[in-house]
């Protein structure tokens, strides 16, 4: 695809990243007095953002996580990977399929986390972890902040990703990704939203959005 076109769309796509925002105040409005959950993610981010200013920042485990996730996107796309390389100072994989999905997918996809929910989740079936909930939802909070922060600081420089994707493209797709990560995952977390409620919220904000920019015009 073009970049003129990949720019089009990106302009047709910000009324869904407003759709998608004021889907998520919603959603985090209606889940807000989950005070077990909230205190704990919280408490996790910010210890995590504590290390993020004071300490050195662990390129290393964080460049790892960015090229394994192109890879995983790779698979779950049918690709192959021929060539994994990481260093702190950056890394690159070679891969035999891309699309605009596996480029950027590591500016939305938090691979860490997602490994935190799935080894307490393997956890809890086999040993039954109910008893650890407040310590996965810390360091759920720590491993999302992980990959909030470090992504806002690898943007401030040129990365390739984004270029070759166009940068309005690659910021509508990069928000859209990470809002949709959180409105799927806070519903799932703290069961006091429906999940399909929270799409239908974004349909009906984007919607709202259209309506507007339609009467305006």
């Amino acid at each position: 695809m073009p970049k003129w076109l990949k720019f089009i769309l990106g302009l047709l796509l910000l009324p869904v990243c407003f759709g998608a925002a004021s889907a998520l105040s919603r959603v985090i409005g209606a889940a807000g007095n989950v005070q077990t959950f909230w205190v704990a993610l919280i408490g996790g981010a910010a210890c995590w953002l504590t290390v993020f200013l004071l300490l050195p920042k662990p390129m290393l485990i964080y460049v790892f996580g960015h090229e394994l996730t192109h890879a995983v996107w790779t698979w779950i796309f049918g690709g192959r990977v021929k060539k994994f390389k990481v260093g702190s100072k950056g890394g690159h994989v070679i891969i035999t399929k891309s699309n605009f999905l596996i480029a950027l997918a590591p500016y939305f996809f938090p691979l860490y986390a997602a490994l935190v929910i799935l080894v307490y989740v393997l956890g809890h079936l086999i040993w039954d972890w109910h008893r650890y909930v407040v310590w996965f939802h810390f360091l759920l909070g720590a491993a999302y902040a992980f990959h909030l922060t470090l992504t806002w600081y690898i943007l401030q420089t040129r990365q390739s990703d984004i270029t070759e994707q166009g940068y309005l493209f690659s910021a509508t797709v990069i928000w859209i990704g990470n809002v949709l990560v959180l409105l799927i995952g806070i519903p799932l977390l703290t069961s006091r939203v429906r999940l399909l409620d929270a799409l239908a919220w974004w349909m009906e904000g984007t919607a709202q959005v259209f309506h507007w920019l339609a009467r305006a015009l």
